[in-house]
């Protein structure tokens, strides 16, 4: 979970440093690990894995409002694996789109954090999830929107590992490179795990990089919790070289990352820590002490 210093970034007239972004992290892998102990349910494992690419994306680069969540010319952010919602409510409560107490509403019935993010419930959140699979075709759609108004908004879409197994993302991802989308950007949590095993026991993708390339998506890799590279990355997908068409960042991410009885545990996939374990993830989190 250590990476490199990067320079500082000025975002919105304030200046962010890697030290800073991992911090925010830090406390919403804490509001991570409360939502799912406290509902005793949820996707604590991908939530983790995806954390400190959500911080940096939210916190440096996407171009949005958390006072004014429906402004007309905001980026767009999809969660496609929408089943990771407690990492999106974490930076949303972390941004200022809904307050920590919210979180308390994880799961419960009438609550705005629902088990998948909705859009109809919470604000910020801007593509109902439940399937897998949709969220890129609702994204490339976002992003031909954007050019039909002629807006400079961008759109970005986070997809899981093992989500690309489903054909409708190679679909999209084909209608993406064809219709020339510079302003369509996706981040892939390459986390190697899903629903009930490795994905390499469920489905093996082989050569994921070479897949994107030849369907003429623009690509590069990073380490997903190396804020250093992850802001490269962002850096990459806003590069001028690469606005003829849509580009993928694929993050190499650790399931659970930063809890370590979680980390790279498929059963952790969709189960809440016990007494003693959320315990321990307090303590590896700096929260409370041994």
């Amino acid at each position: 979970m250590k990476g490199h210093p990067c320079p500082q970034t000025v975002v919105g007239g304030t200046m962010t440093t890697a030290d800073e972004l991992r911090e925010v992290a830090r406390k919403c892998r804490v509001h991570i690990v409360d939502m799912v102990y406290r509902a005793q349910a949820g996707h604590p494992g991908g939530s983790l894995s995806e954390i400190d690419l959500l911080t940096a994306l939210y916190k440096t680069q996407l171009n949005v409002r958390p006072s004014e969540p429906k402004w007309e010319d905001r980026d767009r952010f999809i969660l496609s694996k929408g089943h990771a919602s407690p990492g999106m409510y974490a930076i949303l409560a972390e941004m200022g789109f809904i307050s920590v107490d919210d979180l308390e509403s994880y799961r419960v019935l009438g609550g705005i954090c629902q088990g998948h993010v909705d859009m109809k419930w919470c604000p910020g959140v801007d593509f109902s999830a439940g399937s897998l699979g949709m969220g890129l075709s609702f994204g490339m759609g976002t992003a031909i929107a954007a050019r039909l108004d002629g807006s400079n908004r961008q759109t970005y879409v986070m997809l899981g590992d093992g989500e690309i197994q489903e054909g409708s993302v190679w679909e999209a991802a084909m209608a993406a490179a064809h219709h020339e989308l510079g302003n369509l950007k996706v981040i892939l949590d390459r986390n190697r795990i899903q629903n009930d095993d490795f994905c390499e026991a469920q489905m093996r993708m082989f050569d994921i990089p070479a897949k994107w390339r030849s369907f003429g998506w623009n690509v590069k890799e990073i380490d997903g919790h190396n804020m250093a590279e992850i802001m490269d990355g962002l850096d990459f997908l806003e590069a001028d070289e690469n606005s003829n068409g849509p580009s993928i960042l694929i993050a190499h991410t650790i399931k659970g990352g930063g809890i370590s009885y979680m980390e790279n545990n498929p059963a952790f996939h969709g189960a809440a820590p016990n007494d003693e374990q959320y315990k321990q993830a307090m303590i590896e989190l700096g929260e409370v002490e041994a």
